[in-house]
């Protein structure tokens, strides 16, 4: 097996990585926020990867269409960058568009944190596709592992040089066994920067198969 590159081993270019990379990936994008015309609120760095190497695979112009993408820090900081957006006046939070992607765990802190900010009530998943927030199943990744398949996905681990790895995993008695999706995602959750870099590779293996998850679909079609 031959060992991974340093190129294979780096998160794509343009993106935060390290300890402090949530926060300093949210000021930054936040700082862009200016002039925007739509905010595309994900939980995090690989979500916004995922996102921007969708609209890129789909022909869609982020920049040109003035939509930022913001990684969050996860669903709980929400509220809090909306009320950034607009300080002391939640309802000024209209002033730009604001849509995103949230886990299926997470619908009724962003739902709360939506009327809290005044775009509106959120009384089920229907309210908040019709605010453009859209649910994936468990969360963005586990929608891409599965649109690809954790078997298709193996050459994509091979070219990276990190099946050797994975099939370690496979051979540990805590995983021995499970679904090869759900070895997968723990793979791509347990190497630092591997879910950055995998996140690019999913989305456009999927966009291949003409597979990209719904939620992802829906909402590129909301800031298109």
């Amino acid at each position: 097996m031959t060992e991974r590159s340093p190129r294979a081993r780096r998160v794509p270019e343009g993106y935060e990585s390290g300890p402090d990379a949530p926060v300093r990936a949210a000021l930054h994008a936040l700082a862009r926020a200016d002039g925007a015309a739509t905010l595309v609120l994900v939980e995090g760095i690989s979500d916004q990867i995922a996102v921007e190497t969708a609209a890129q695979v789909r022909g869609l112009d982020l920049d040109a269409e003035g939509v930022v993408v913001v990684p969050v820090g996860g669903a709980h900081a929400v509220g809090r960058v909306l009320r950034t957006l607009a300080p002391g006046r939640p309802s000024a939070a209209r002033a730009v568009r604001v849509v995103g992607l949230c886990d299926r765990r997470e619908e009724g802190v962003v739902g709360r944190a939506l009327e809290a900010a005044g775009l509106g009530a959120v009384r089920d998943r229907p309210d908040l596709e019709r605010l453009g927030f859209f649910v994936c199943d468990e969360d963005l990744e586990d929608e891409l592992v599965r649109a690809v398949g954790a078997h298709e996905a193996l050459p994509l681990l091979a070219a990276e040089g990190d099946l050797r790895a994975f099939r370690s995993l496979q051979d540990q008695p805590a995983w021995r066994g499970r679904a090869a999706d759900e070895q997968l995602r723990r793979f791509l959750g347990s190497g630092g920067s591997r879910k950055l870099r995998y996140a690019r590779l999913l989305v456009v293996a999927a966009a291949e198969r003409d597979r990209l998850p719904l939620p992802l679909v829906a909402l590129l079609e909301a800031v298109g």
